[in-house]
């Protein structure tokens, strides 16, 4: 194969990739409407939201980890299909069983925690492709990295409104069958447009995945990888303390607040497309921009105007319009956040080890987000909303500010390519 033939391979095979992301989280999105919405249409209270919430994002916690080994040794592309494919399956499950035998609250518990299962290893696969098709395509890992987490940005734009519309418009429920929908497309992109990486999808070394090693012998391996490297253990750290927040804020007390005070799930659906528009633009810009630009401070004080903005708007009791300007300016600042810390994993991390080490990384960083999206409906139903848009809003920019002056953060800067990454 040519090396034009093979560059145009790469570039049409990691734009459907990132089409695929498109689909697939869009239609997350729309779950992330449909299924508070349908708790509080079915006469539930802000900690049955919350407790909803916990079970959406526990699986997490699990899928990562566990199903990372499993994506290491199967390929990231078949893994990426079949995560979409049996997610839509429990997705569609939800309003099939509400429309026809009747569906209990444990049950949709139980739906919601299944359909997640999977969601987290499908999106690591897709994001553990992109250094191969990157270079095979001649795309800076940077930029790359910034468009995955621009086409999510993408999918919370399209998604929102799409998410509000559906709910007003046929209900909850029905908005849950356009859902399992989106799953299935982007099964299907990634089956018939994103083609096998040329240098493998898996390239593990002899000492990072020997062939005989076993399941919880290769999961071991993993854990010992982030363990050992201390810029890994304080990124798990941060963003687990912020994930906590931003569950928080986002799957309890924004759907809340919207309910209350903004007339219900169109507003929702704003202020989320606002906030995946805004992030989208950060993350654009960004990326024309990111190879100038220090790595430490820039991550530390765009996180803090990730958060700080718009959740003291929240507090405050804002008009609208201010809440949205104060959401914008949120978003737009999250765009460098995310693209910044998967190139540093990339750059740390071995290939053969990408997809458990990031499933051990995110279980680490969402471990608390459960445990956010719960606290949330307990504090709006104890101190109130604006209360605990305020205290989460001083938290986190009192946490997010703290890179600046630990020094093991001064490692997220470039790596010269002969220092290799401490081994498993």
């Amino acid at each position: 194969m040519t090396k034009t033939v093979a560059t145009t391979r790469a570039l049409r095979s990691l734009t459907a990739l990132l089409a695929a992301h498109v689909v697939s989280q869009t239609g997350n999105v729309v779950t992330l409407f449909a299924v508070p919405f349908y708790v509080l249409a079915t006469g539930g209270t802000g900690i049955e939201v919350g407790t909803a919430a916990f079970f959406a994002t526990a699986p997490v916690i699990i899928g990562g980890p566990l199903g990372g080994v499993v994506v290491d040794r199967i390929g990231y592309r078949r893994a990426s299909i079949l995560a979409d494919l049996i997610s839509g399956v429990t997705v569609l499950a939800i309003p099939v069983l509400a429309l026809t035998i009747g569906l209990p609250f444990w049950g949709l518990l139980a739906l919601v925690f299944l359909s997640g299962l999977l969601d987290t290893p499908g999106q690591t696969a897709r994001r553990v492709l992109l250094p191969a098709f990157s270079a095979e395509a001649h795309v800076r890992l940077e930029r790359s990295v910034g468009f995955l987490d621009g086409a999510e940005r993408l999918a919370r734009l399209l998604g929102a409104p799409l998410g509000g519309i559906l709910i007003a418009g046929i209900g909850p429920l029905n908005a849950l069958f356009v859902n399992a929908g989106t799953f299935a497309l982007s099964a299907i992109i990634t089956w018939l447009f994103v083609a096998r990486p040329l240098t493998g999808e898996r390239m593990p070394a002899a000492a990072e995945l020997p062939a005989n090693d076993g399941y919880w012998s290769a999961l071991a391996g993993g854990f010992r990888f982030v363990t050992r490297d201390p810029l890994l253990r304080a990124v798990v750290l941060l963003v687990l303390v912020t994930n906590v927040f931003d569950a928080a804020r986002g799957s309890s007390l924004l759907p809340l607040y919207a309910h209350d005070s903004l007339g219900g799930a169109a507003a929702f659906g704003v202020l989320v497309a606002v906030m995946g528009g805004g992030a989208l633009l950060g993350t654009v810009v960004f990326g024309f921009f990111a190879h100038r630009l220090p790595r430490r401070v820039t991550f530390s004080v765009c996180f803090a105007l990730a958060g700080g903005p718009s959740l003291f708007a929240f507090a405050a009791g804002l008009p609208f319009p201010w809440l949205i300007a104060a959401t914008a300016l949120s978003g737009v600042a999250a765009g460098a956040v995310n693209p910044i810390l998967g190139t540093v994993e990339l750059e740390r991390v071995p290939e053969g080890m990408r997809a458990r080490v990031f499933g051990l990384i995110n279980a680490g960083a969402w471990a608390g987000v459960p445990a956010g999206a719960l606290l949330g409906g307990i504090g709006a139903d104890t101190v109130g909303l604006q209360a605990s848009f305020f205290i989460i809003g001083v938290l986190y920019v009192v946490v997010t500010l703290l890179p600046l002056g630990i020094p093991v953060f001064r490692e997220m800067e470039p790596r010269p390519f002969s220092q290799h990454a401490p081994a498993a």
